[in-house]
């Protein structure tokens, strides 16, 4: 590092720097604190040129690769390297195509660019303020002096949902760090192992509601087989990962889905975790069929997912409905589902359209940038459901432009998630389907 104009310094010695940096060199201060110590040290001296080695706020790099394995990694690695100016990412977010090795192309990742934290997961599309797709990998790679990031894992939902709970929440710091006014933790997750609002409530309980939490579950190219989770350079299932972010300045959370009641209400009376059995006692593939024919709608109990993605389930809430994806009919007329169903609530078929679908976006990113308070917007992290691509097709770029407009200027990326994260003060709360999120990080 380089100090320009002053006579009796041009270069911090490395023990100088340890002074400056804390023992384990890794604590870097804001420009003021920054200048004092080098006052203590040296004195009184000139400094006419100010160098980036120390950001005043939070700064961000969003790339993407359409290659795969190593050579994705080390492109990623290679464009992350110039964003920041060879400068060490504090912590890395990489969405990825299940198409990947994932292995390699996080083992090349981390050889490039050498973050200090990494976590992320596969995914069933992906995309940046540059590009849209699938078969895609990208990644948000995040710096910054006035926010303090930690990683964890936790493995084994499918068995003990609330030890996975506790494995996440035994790495967050802000519990022991009261200076941090602004508590929130990325959740990714293999939903496929169910269990996910419930995880979601456990984190709420174990750190007293004092975080907001946002995130997606992992994608495997809407093939619905296998989903990951990373934690470093290696993939796991049947877990989740948390990167918690510890801020002076609030970070925004929206959430919004454009989901209209488009039948009765109905109660279900039977119900096992993702499995729903019947609505007003009558079986749930009966009363979807009965919805399909008074609105002139085809239904295939062999091929439903056609119908299903313009005919999803509302579990009605105190203000609104969670939305819930069907994906298939069992023998018995049982209808599985993307996420829990639970026993005795009223709930609703819904419908939506393209309008109302970008509607909702922008509504979520409007949200989102009203929390950080006029401040201006790092990054925004966004998160949508697979089946909205599925249901939209191209037009999901629509999608994408509202959110945009909303943003502005800012950078932007994500992916097509397996249900979607949110629990934020005066949002709309929990594990959803079909919903837009946005996060929103400041400068």
């Amino acid at each position: 590092m380089k100090l320009i104009s002053s006579p009796s310094l041009e270069i911090l010695k490395p023990e100088i720097g340890q002074k400056l940096c804390g023992m384990n060199g890794d604590q870097r201060y804001g420009i003021s604190t920054f200048l004092v110590h080098l006052h203590e040290l040296f004195g009184s001296f000139q400094l006419t040129t100010m160098v980036d080695t120390f950001p005043t706020m939070t700064q961000a790099a969003v790339v993407h690769t359409s290659l795969r394995d190593r050579d994705g990694g080390k492109s990623l690695g290679r464009q992350i390297r110039e964003r920041f100016h060879a400068a060490q990412p504090d912590a890395l977010i990489v969405f990825s195509s299940s198409r990947n090795d994932h292995r390699a192309l996080f083992q090349a990742l981390a050889a490039s660019c050498a973050p200090r934290l990494m976590i992320g997961c596969s995914s069933a599309g992906e995309f940046t303020s540059a590009a849209s797709g699938e078969g895609l990998t990208c990644a948000v790679a995040l710096r910054s002096s006035e926010m303090v990031f930690s990683a964890g894992l936790g493995r084994g939902i499918t068995a003990d949902h609330q030890t996975v709970a506790q494995q996440l929440v035994a790495g967050f710091r802000g519990l022991h760090r009261p200076e941090y006014r602004y508590r929130t933790a990325l959740i990714l997750i293999d939903a496929l192992a169910g269990h996910t609002e419930s995880l979601v409530e456990d984190l709420t309980r174990l750190t007293a509601g004092t975080y907001q939490f946002v995130g997606g579950g992992a994608g495997d190219d809407a093939r619905f087989q296998q989903t990951h989770v990373f934690y470093g350079t290696e993939a796991y299932t049947d877990a989740a990962v948390a990167l918690e972010i510890l801020s002076h300045k609030p970070i925004g959370i929206g959430v919004r889905h454009g989901w209209q009641p488009a039948s009765p209400a109905f109660r279900v009376t039977a119900a096992d975790a993702m499995r729903l059995a019947s609505l007003n006692a009558v079986p749930a593939a009966e009363v979807f069929e009965e919805h399909a024919e008074s609105t002139g709608q085809s239904f295939d109990r062999a091929d439903p997912l056609p119908f299903f993605l313009h005919n999803v389930l509302g579990i009605k809430t105190g203000d609104g409905h969670k939305v819930r994806v069907p994906l298939g009919v069992d023998a018995a007329g049982c209808v599985a589902c993307a996420a829990e169903i639970p026993v005795g609530a009223t709930a609703h078929i819904m419908s939506t359209d393209l309008g109302s679908a970008a509607a909702a976006a922008a509504g979520a990113a409007r949200d989102a940038l009203q929390q950080v308070q006029g401040r201006k917007p790092a990054v925004a992290l966004f998160f949508d459901c697979v089946a909205t691509r599925l249901r939209l097709g191209k037009e999901f770029g629509i999608e994408l432009e509202s959110l945009a407009t909303e943003l502005g200027r800012a950078q932007y990326a994500g992916f097509n998630t397996y249900g979607q994260i949110a629990r934020a003060e005066g949002q709309f709360s929990g594990f959803h389907n079909c919903t837009a999120v946005v996060c929103v990080i400041p400068e």
